[in-house]
Parts: C-alpha cells; sequence; structure tokens
C-alpha cells in the first residue's frame, strides 16, 4: 500500500461525510436553530458558561478529546497489522464516534449544558443518572492515570518537549488574559499567541529540563489540580485553542508529507497489513482482535470520554447551535485523521525505527514482539515521532531531531490537554454524585464538592494508580470504561432522538452502533478480568464499571419501552 493514496481516501472520506451525513443529523435529528439562545449566554457565570468563537471552542474541544488516545492506541494496535487498525478508526469514526460526539454536544445545549449523565437520569430515571454518575467518575480516575503515566514519559524521555510545554502552558495564560482582561483584538491575539508557542518550541531545544518519570508525575499532580480548578478563560480555553494550531499545522504538515513520501515511491508500507488474529497486546496475553480491540484504540475511533468533554464544558461555551456541527462532529473526524497518519507513519517507517532502537522484529514475529517490545522500550509515543520525523525528512528535509522534539511535543501537548479536561470533569461528576445530599449534610456537601477538594481527590487517586501500574494494564483498563461509556452515552442519545427529538428511522442510527459497541466492549472487559487479571484496584474499578454498566443498559431497555406521551419535549 502507497501512503498517498491512504491519506487522500482518509480526506475524502471524512470531507465528504462532513458535508452529507453530518449536514442530515444536523437537520433531522439535531434540528438546529441558529436563533435559540444557548446556555453560553443565558446562563453565563464568567467561569465555566462563557460564549466563546467557534474556531476557540473547536480547539478546545478538539485538543480535549485528542488527548494521546488518538497516538498511542494506534500506534501498540499495529500489533495486528495495519489493515484491521486503520478499518476499525475509520469505520468507528463514521458509523459511532462523530454521531455520538455531536448528539452529546447538541442534547446537552438543549438541556442548559447539563451533563450526559444528568440527561440519562433526565429521560430513563434518578437511578440511571446516579449510576452512570458513578460510572463516569470511575472511567475518568483511568483517564488521569493513563494520561500522567504518558506525559511523564514522555517529559522524560524527551525533556526538550518538558520545557517547551510548560512554556507553552505559560504563553496560554498571557493569552487569555489578553484576549478577556485587555480585550485586545481576537486576531492580533492569535498573532501574539502563535509567536509565544514558536518562542517556546526554540527555548525547549536550548534548554531541556531533565527529571525522572515520577518527579514529573509530582509536578503534573500540582498541574491538572490547578488547572482543572481556575476559570475556563484562564488557561483552558486559550491553551486549547493554541493546541488546536499546532495540531492543525502538525496534520497538515503530516498528510502532505505522506503524500510526497508516497509520489516519490518510498511511502510504501513495510509493515504487516495483518500479522495475526490474536497479537500480544493487552497485558502482553494473545489478545483476539474482536472484541479485544477497543480496549486498545481508544479515541482515535470513538471515545465515551468525548461526551464528557461535550457535555460537560463545550456545551457550556458554545455561542451558537450552528457551531455545534464543527465543534462535535468535525472535532471527531479530525481526531480520525490524526489517527490515519498516526498508522501511515509507522506502516511505513516503522521497522526502521524498530531497528534504530536496536528492537529486532520481524513480518513473521511482528504480532508476538511488536507491542511488547514497543512498551519495554518506551516507544509507545515514540515510534510515532520517530516515524512521523523520518516522513518530514524525506519529505521535506527537515531535521529529524527537530521532527522528533515537535511531534513529542504535539503528543504531550494534547494529553496534558485531556489530564486537567478530565480531571474538571472528575470534579463536576464527584460534585454532581455528592449532590444528593445535599439537602441533609449541607456542611459536609460544602467542603466535599469545594472544587479545589474534588479535583485533589481524583487528581491525587489518578497520580497514585500510575506510579507503580504496568502501562498494558491501566491503558486497556481505561480504554474499555471509555469505551463502554461510548455506549451508554449514544443510548442515552438515541432515546433523546427517538423520544424527545422525534427523528424517527434516524434514531437507529445511533441505537445500532451503540448496542454493537456495548456487546463488543462488555465482552472484551469481562475477557480482560478473566485472562489478563489485572491488579486488584485495577480489576475493583473495572468490575464495578461492568456491574454499573449492566444496571444502565437494563435502565436504557426500560426506557425505550416506555410510551412516548411520557417524555417531555427538551427545553428551549
Amino acid at each position: 500500500m502507497n501512503s498517498a493514496v491512504v491519506v487522500l481516501v482518509a480526506a475524502i472520506i471524512y470531507v465528504g461525510l462532513y458535508f452529507t451525513y453530518g449536514k442530515a443529523l444536523q437537520n433531522k435529528v439535531v434540528k438546529a436553530d441558529p436563533n435559540r439562545p444557548t446556555p453560553a449566554h443565558r446562563l453565563y457565570d464568567g467561569i465555566d458558561y462563557v460564549p466563546a468563537h467557534p474556531l476557540v471552542l473547536y480547539g478546545h474541544h478538539f485538543a480535549s478529546i485528542a488527548g494521546a488516545g488518538p497516538i498511542v492506541g494506534p500506534a501498540v494496535a499495529m500489533a495486528w497489522g495495519w489493515l484491521p487498525s486503520l478499518i476499525w478508526v475509520w469505520f468507528g469514526n463514521v458509523f459511532i464516534g462523530a454521531v455520538h460526539d455531536y448528539l452529546a454536544l447538541m442534547s446537552s445545549v438543549r438541556y442548559d449544558g447539563k451533563s450526559i449523565q444528568w440527561i440519562a437520569g433526565k429521560i430513563m430515571s434518578r437511578r440511571t443518572g446516579i449510576a452512570f454518575e458513578l460510572y463516569i467518575w470511575f472511567a475518568l480516575l483511568l483517564v488521569v492515570a493513563a494520561f500522567v503515566s504518558v506525559v511523564a514519559g514522555i517529559f522524560s524521555g524527551t525533556p526538550e518537549a518538558a520545557t517547551a510545554s510548560i512554556l507553552f502552558l505559560v504563553s496560554a495564560v498571557i493569552l487569555g488574559w489578553l484576549l478577556y482582561k485587555v480585550k485586545i483584538n481576537f486576531y492580533l491575539g492569535t498573532v501574539i499567541g502563535l509567536i509565544l508557542v514558536a518562542l517556546s518550541v526554540f527555548l525547549g531545544f536550548k534548554f531541556p529540563i531533565v527529571a525522572s518519570k515520577h518527579a514529573w508525575m509530582l509536578f503534573l499532580l500540582v498541574y491538572i489540580i490547578f488547572a482543572s480548578s481556575l476559570p475556563v478563560w484562564i488557561l483552558l480555553q486559550p491553551r486549547d485553542y493554541l493546541n488546536a494550531y499546532i495540531l492543525w499545522f502538525g496534520l497538515l504538515l503530516g498528510g502532505l508529507a505522506f503524500i510526497i513520501v508516497g509520489l516519490k515511491g518510498i511511502g510504501t508500507f513495510t509493515a504487516p497489513a495483518f500479522s495475526t488474529w490474536s497479537a500480544n497486546v493487552v497485558g502482553g496475553k494473545p489478545s483476539p482482535f474482536w472484541p479485544t480491540v477497543p480496549l486498545v484504540i481508544a479515541c482515535g475511533a470513538l471515545s465515551g470520554f468525548h461526551s464528557i468533554v461535550g457535555s460537560g464544558t463545550s456545551s457550556k461555551q458554545l455561542d451558537n447551535e450552528i457551531h455545534g456541527l464543527l465543534v462535535g462532529y468535525g472535532g471527531m473526524f479530525t481526531e480520525g485523521f490524526l489517527s490515519t497518519i498516526v498508522i501511515t507513519s509507522i506502516a511505513v517507517y516503522g521497522f526502521t525505527v524498530l531497528k534504530d532502537a536496536g528492537i529486532a522484529i520481524t513480518a513473521s514475529n511482528w504480532g508476538a514482539k511488536y507491542a511488547i517490545e514497543v512498551v519495554k522500550h518506551g516507544l509507545k509515543v515514540g515510534i510515532f515521532a520517530r516515524s512521523y520525523a523520518h516522513g518530514l525528512e524525506d519529505a521535506f528535509g527537515i531535521n529529524y531531531k527537530f521532527g522528533v522534539v515537535f511531534a513529542s511535543l504535539w503528543v504531550s501537548a494534547f494529553a496534558l490537554t485531556s489530564l486537567d479536561t478530565a480531571t474538571r470533569l472528575g470534579r463536576f461528576a464527584w460534585q454532581e454524585v455528592f449532590g444528593m445530599v445535599v439537602d441533609t449534610s449541607q456542611g459536609i456537601w460544602k467542603t466535599i464538592t469545594n472544587r479545589w477538594v474534588a479535583s485533589i481527590i481524583i487528581a491525587g487517586l489518578g497520580v497514585y494508580l500510575a506510579w507503580g501500574g504496568s502501562w498494558l494494564i491501566i491503558w486497556p483498563a481505561f480504554s474499555g470504561m471509555n469505551q463502554l461509556l461510548a455506549s451508554i452515552a449514544m443510548m442515552t442519545a438515541a432515546l433523546w432522538a427517538y423520544k424527545i427529538q422525534k427523528a424517527g428511522t434516524w434514531s437507529y442510527a445511533v441505537v445500532i452502533p451503540a448496542l454493537f459497541l456495548w456487546i463488543t466492549v462488555t465482552l472484551a472487559l469481562i475477557w480482560f478480568l478473566v485472562v489478563v487479571k489485572p491488579t486488584l484496584p485495577i480489576a475493583t474499578i473495572t468490575a464495578i464499571g461492568i456491574l454499573l454498566n449492566l444496571l444502565l443498559a437494563y435502565d436504557f431497555y426500560l426506557a425505550w419501552k416506555r410510551p412516548a406521551e411520557e417524555y417531555e419535549t427538551t427545553p428551549a
């Protein structure tokens, strides 16, 4: 296979479906109205409810949902071969991921920016809302653990990226102050912000910060507590907006690079298209592609975390309902294109990177050794960064070392975004769960649900799990809980589309993939517990997740059977 063909086919798929399937969802299911005031305007509070420019919000949303997931997951899933990985990414994007993201965002917008779990409680039952809230908090705990491990590994392995990332955060705070306090022109502020980003990268090369992985974990603990508790305009919005430019630039550069190397005749895939049905991936055990693939490829194909971002932060910042398609639907497609670039780069240069690292892998033992060796040598991000850098060098003559650092910064910037967004969303979930005791325990409730206390709890436990945990155990646990969350969120969206929006047969475009995903991931997590036998904390969280998931699926069944007249219309 040629890299140019894959990149161009992906671009055609995503652009074509955005303007056909996406527009149909906007008109037939959501029935978006540009004249209906959004929660960002009606409930403006200057902290969480703040209208954002559509490009700023697209940047925040996309950077938050992307994280390291669409890079790390596909990179490790290459153990099965590039073809099954690519098929799962494209299939997941088109039939599940983009539909899930857009409807989660817009249903939240119609319910005053309430979370997808709150909506589930509203249209199913109060029990559903509480169970869903608990499930999400445990899922977010694993998100924090997984991404703390990834970012700390990047910072310790590529210190230049660590310095650049920290300076980039400072740049975002400066931009936020200029935009929201000084009220500087939006486009002038963007130019200043981008100059600061470029300066951050330059200084990263000059002054790399060298520290151990555990030292970086402690730094991340402090960072996510503050970042998740501060008002969104200080860091979250401007940081994610600037992040989007890094990713757009990286995607454009990578897309062009692999088209060029393909046209040059050096972009031929060398990694096997298919290795074996049961490659050694999850926990280092032989893992059947179905149903275990969603335990490895998370955000690149579909992700329940996106529904929490969409309904937790993005819905509170949407300036106009028409912008929802760009933010929710377009954000997922852009992420899928990122995963396509990851798969393409490793398919072309993976063998070269492995050989340079002294790892002896052939096509015949690829399925048995690839994932284990990549993780053991700390290359779960590095194999993409180095493959990407080779592509830039062959296409444009860009210095290889610069390419590696840029790609590492790329991954770490988005993983940091997912980290503090997950912590903020975990705070929201924690506060909503304990909201049920507000009438009887006012004093306790005020203390436990304080935004700083709630952030410290999830951040501390997440870092604890990452501190000594095996990545091949933590990542599948996070990914499985995450994908199962997507199926539950889609069930909620299907009920909203069918019972509230009266979308008719279009509702089945949501419920059918939701049920397929639910069956797949439930089986995968049961397999994970039985075959991999994770550590007690991870096994406990996973088991709790499975039990809550079964309860939620039963509540969905009961709600689907209820007569339509029992449902009230969506509030304006």
